[in-house]
């Protein structure tokens, strides 16, 4: 009946016209490296004062306003660190959730953006062609804490042809308007349920929404050099270091940013695979997180290990691996002893075509990655992650939030479970 009462809810909510483009000011948390907090504070003002425990303290400016590489921010964006052991913020007038020091209902949502490029234009003005809002607010009501997005939240790159009453009159390009249609409104309700970790995508990469990734969902201090604005510096922008988020005193969350890994030969991801392997070292139980796939299928069942010598070498204390990229649901247990892995890119862009229940004899994402259980959907949704006792349980959801898949983590291994 709960559970009833909770669909019908939100499909009140979604019968009400689309959020506008327009914007009052944004708020949201991040978490960065070895777990600190930061606030992000988005605004055509100035930056406010912020309250810890009512305490009041002065934001500092991230980025200002201005034009590069013909995209515009009409934008001041705002931050602060989040002091440890606080229990209440405030931006502005804004309540923002506090971060939890061992979050055990985590979110996981990718691939999230309404496709409009080339041939390809989505109907974005539609909330059932793209339903990445709906997908937000049952996911809210998850009442997650944590929401990890496992990147390419930015898809609309292109102007919607004239005439095509789907996406007519959305904004495009790479500046504050298109990332606050494609993102920021939709995703307004789950900003401010719990913190986000932010995965980089390959479309925020520099060449194409990476300014944006920079002024507003980048954890590292935000410069020149690293703002996208100046294609010189791409080469260097392109490229993050791996962190590591604890989640408990015996587990990590490790953030890899694969946002060029079109060269899987790539020396920049040899270097800092091997810096994932220093990392995982600290704890026993470590989770990785980057948007393309280490290994997975693409449609039509043809691999996808961008990274093509990083399966060889997943640290033993790698034991799930979670991506985006491909606009499907896998899970994939491996006999060869590679780390479960999960591919969520299926939350609000058009999804990718479906793949076999069954694999063919032989389907391998990578030689010797031999494949055991494997599930695949091509519905849109979010994963949930969460702790039981002392046991990981993770489940794919359909976009109102109810359960279609769900296993329990058993060292590299997630055994899948039935459900009621």
């Amino acid at each position: 009946m709960v559970r009833i009462m909770k669909q019908a809810f939100l499909a009140l909510l979604l019968s009400l016209p689309p959020l506008s483009w327009g914007m009052g000011d944004i708020a949201y948390v991040l978490i960065g490296a070895d777990g600190s907090g930061h606030v992000r504070f988005i605004t055509r003002k100035s930056c406010p004062n912020i309250l810890f425990d009512g305490k009041p303290e002065k934001m500092a400016v991230r980025s200002k306003p201005g034009n590069a590489r013909g995209s515009k921010f009409q934008t001041l964006t705002c931050e602060t660190q989040v002091p440890k052991g606080v229990k209440s913020i405030i931006a502005g007038k804004v309540w923002l959730p506090v971060p939890v020091p061992g979050p055990r209902r985590i979110v996981l949502i990718g691939d999230t953006g309404c496709r409009m490029k080339g041939n390809s234009f989505q109907a974005c003005n539609d909330p059932e062609k793209w339903p990445f809002r709906q997908v937000s607010l049952a996911a809210a009501a998850f009442k997650p804490d944590l929401v990890i997005h496992v990147g390419d939240y930015h898809y609309r790159e292109s102007p919607c042809p004239k005439g095509m009453k789907g996406c007519s009159k959305s904004p495009y390009g790479y500046g504050f308007d298109a990332w606050n249609a494609d993102f920021f409104s939709p995703a307004a309700k789950l900003l401010k349920a719990a913190p986000w970790i932010f995965v980089r995508g390959n479309h925020e990469s520099c060449f194409r929404a990476g300014q944006g990734w920079f002024r507003y969902l980048a954890p590292d201090p935000f410069s020149p050099a690293r703002s996208c604005d100046d294609p010189a510096n791409d080469a260097s922008a392109d490229y993050s270091a791996p962190y590591s988020v604890p989640i408990s005193p015996d587990t990590q969350l490790i953030v890899f940013d694969s946002s060029k890994s079109s060269d899987a030969s790539d020396k920049h991801y040899q270097d800092e695979f091997d810096t994932v392997g220093k990392l995982a070292k600290a704890l026993p139980h470590g989770f990785f997180l980057s948007h393309h796939p280490v290994l997975g299928f693409a449609a039509g069942l043809h691999p996808i290990s961008l990274q093509s010598s990083m399966h060889e070498s997943f640290p033993p204390e790698i034991e799930a691996a979670f991506h985006g990229h491909v606009h499907l649901f896998e899970s994939l247990d491996f006999e060869s002893g590679y780390p479960a892995t999960f591919v969520a890119g299926n939350s609000g862009t058009s999804t990718d075509q479906a793949l076999p229940e069954k694999l063919p004899a032989g389907a391998e994402p990578a030689p010797s990655a031999k494949v055991g259980a494997f599930f695949s959907s091509e519905k849109i949704g979010f994963m949930t992650l969460e702790k039981v006792g002392g046991v990981w349980i993770f489940t794919e959801r359909d976009r109102l939030g109810k359960p279609e898949w769900a296993c329990t983590l058993r060292g590299r291994q997630c055994e899948r479970i039935g459900l009621k």
